[in-house]
């Protein structure tokens, strides 16, 4: 697991999909239904903080962009 998009298709295969319109509110969402799935023991804790290092590393560039 790479990229945001790998971090979506982890949620899809748990029939969650994520679209708020904003990005950042996305990878927010994102987020929070991830650490749900760890919490249900759905997924194990290396997948869980590989896609929450991933959804760290993403919300810090779009709040980057946002401040610019």
């Amino acid at each position: 697991m790479e990229s945001l998009y790998d971090v979506q298709q982890l949620l899809k295969r748990f029939g969650i999909i994520v679209y708020v319109g904003k990005r950042i509110y996305d990878i927010e969402l994102m987020s929070i239904e991830l650490k749900k799935l760890f919490e249900a023991r759905l997924i194990d804790q290396e997948t869980y903080l590989n896609a929450k290092n991933i959804l760290v590393r993403e919300h810090r560039i779009e709040e980057s962009r946002e401040d610019q």
